[in-house]
């Protein structure tokens, strides 16, 4: 039994997971909004946070003013055959996780939340474990398809199962089927109003002809030299058809520059290449007609919420291979078109070129695409959080 009200003026909030922003971020927008409720309410918001001293959570949580904590735990090296999987160093981190669970027991005994909130990652089983041994109410929020590899090891333990897709649920283990929640993946508010003159007017764009469409290609804060090379193949047809805004990574910049020098004057204007995208990415979004990226759970919250047709080239080392799992997703249900495989310029140009000359395919598209979004979701699980705790 928890041993404070749900409707005290403090809630109480342990979150848990992290080491990439797909986990991070998620929860980082739901403790936002969970504290705006609580506001309105006239009631405060205290949150500790568990993760790893290297992961991106030990960045975020501390600059957004949250407690951060660590606790042992260990990191399974995944391999197609399950043999490759018995190697010391698995062995040597598995045998942390008892540690872990141990040092997470007692900081939920000390903090005495009123909701443990999970987001994946390994870091998040050994508190995920402890939550259950605490009798707090456990609410996992998975942002694939499929459950990753911590939640599954955690679900049988969860008061509530949150799912970014419908179709998540009836992958689910027919006996914490009922646990599920659909609240889809929270989208940083920001993402969702940019305005797309602003970005013309802060990124200078003054060589784009509007009157063609803009094509965001974007392979992550680090880049992607496999996305890179492809564009690079098919730039100057992609040229021709569309105003290309290119985040290539920084350490790409210096070869692409040198092939945008050798094109025609009327061509380089229509391309735009930086390294990274930070605040004005809501921006860039809003001008974008069509997006070439990766197909991680994040790229595809905020694509989707805000109707964008999209062309994914998954990672194709991305864990269970989930980047693959996902674009494959919204192909089958004509909100996206996935380049699968090896990805070629001729490929990319075949992908690309029909949502470049026919405004009503992407328009088509776009509203498939807005019919998986959700806007809402980070109230959604805010929802789930508060319900679980009222029991």
């Amino acid at each position: 039994m928890n041993s404070a009200s749900p409707l005290s003026h403090t809630f109480r909030l342990i979150v848990t997971g992290g080491g990439t922003g797909g986990h991070t971020y998620p929860a980082l927008t739901a403790i936002r909004t969970l504290r705006g409720r609580l506001a309105a309410e006239g009631r405060t918001l205290d949150v500790l946070w568990i993760g790893t001293a290297d992961g991106l959570e030990a960045r975020v949580a501390p600059a957004e003013g949250i407690a951060f904590t660590t606790v042992a735990t260990g990191k399974i090296r995944r391999s197609s055959n399950p043999l490759k999987m018995v190697t010391p160093a698995n062995v040597r981190d598995m045998a942390r996780v008892p540690l872990g669970v141990a040092q997470a027991r007692k900081i939920i005994a000390d903090f005495r939340p009123d909701v443990v909130l999970a987001t994946g990652g390994y870091v998040a089983v050994p508190a995920g474990l402890a939550a259950r041994l605490c009798r707090r109410p456990l609410v996992l929020h998975e942002q694939t398809v499929r459950l990753g590899l911590a939640n599954r090891k955690l679900a049988s333990s969860a008061t509530r199962i949150a799912v970014s897709s419908e179709s998540s649920v009836p992958l689910l283990p027919e006996s914490v089927r009922g646990a599920a929640v659909f609240t889809g993946n929270p989208v940083r508010p920001e993402v969702l109003a940019g305005h797309a003159d602003k970005a013309v007017e802060v990124l200078g764009l003054r060589g784009f002809d509007r009157r063609l469409p803009t094509v965001y290609v974007t392979g992550g804060a680090q880049g992607s030299q496999q996305i890179n090379d492809v564009v690079r193949d098919s730039l100057p047809w992609l040229l021709s058809n569309a105003n290309v805004i290119h985040q290539c990574g920084p350490s790409n910049v210096g070869a692409l520059q040198q092939l945008a020098t050798v094109m025609p004057s009327e061509l380089a204007g229509r391309y735009y290449l930086t390294g990274f995208v930070g605040p004005e990415l809501p921006d860039v979004l809003a001008l974008a007609d069509v997006v070439v990226s990766r197909s991680g759970a994040g790229t595809i919250a905020e694509l989707t919420a805000l109707g964008k047709p999209a062309v994914f080239i998954p990672l194709a080392s991305s864990a269970g291979g989930e980047q693959a799992h996902n674009a494959r997703h919204l192909e089958a249900a004509g909100a996206a078109v996935a380049l699968l495989g090896e990805v070629t310029g001729a490929s990319l140009r075949d992908a690309v070129g029909p949502l470049l000359t026919d405004p009503g395919r992407r328009d088509a598209m776009a509203k498939r695409a807005r019919g998986y979004g959700r806007p809402d979701a980070a109230d959604r699980l805010v929802d789930v959080i508060l319900s679980a705790a009222s029991g």
